[in-house]
């Protein structure tokens, strides 16, 4: 998984982007934004690296934080026109790059990886090794 994640994180780097940066845009593409919280839930990325990343792309333009209209002690985020653009533009390029580090293997390998996911899932949820 680092070797994926050092291969995307060098080609979202030719963007300007940081791997976090891409992540946070790549999760609010094709949305019409989420809470913080959320945010967070879903990139793994902790609340005080977020609120530095969001400002960062906050300073290139591609995201605005409005207040939330229910609870107006919490933000939410979503891509700015600028940030669509990027999304629209970099995530399918990733797409087909990482479609090329997988070519060579079969719908039966993936299958059976996702089999034996689920397994290691499942001992680790009941406690076993």
């Amino acid at each position: 998984m680092q070797g994926f994640e050092r291969f995307s994180s060098d080609f979202v780097r030719q963007y300007g982007l940081t791997h976090a940066q891409f992540d946070i845009i790549a999760t609010l593409g094709n949305t019409c934004g989420m809470p913080y919280k959320e945010l967070g839930q879903k990139t793994l990325i902790t609340k005080g690296t977020l609120t530095g990343v969001i400002e960062r792309l906050e300073q290139k333009g591609l995201v605005r934080r409005e207040r939330c209209p229910h609870d107006k002690r919490s933000y939410s985020v979503r891509l700015s026109v600028e940030g669509e653009q990027v999304f629209h533009d970099v995530f399918p390029k990733l797409t087909r790059q990482g479609q090329q580090l997988f070519e060579g293997y079969t719908e039966d390998d993936f299958v059976r990886l996702e089999n034996s996911l689920a397994g290691l899932k499942q001992a680790i949820a009941n406690g076993h090794s």
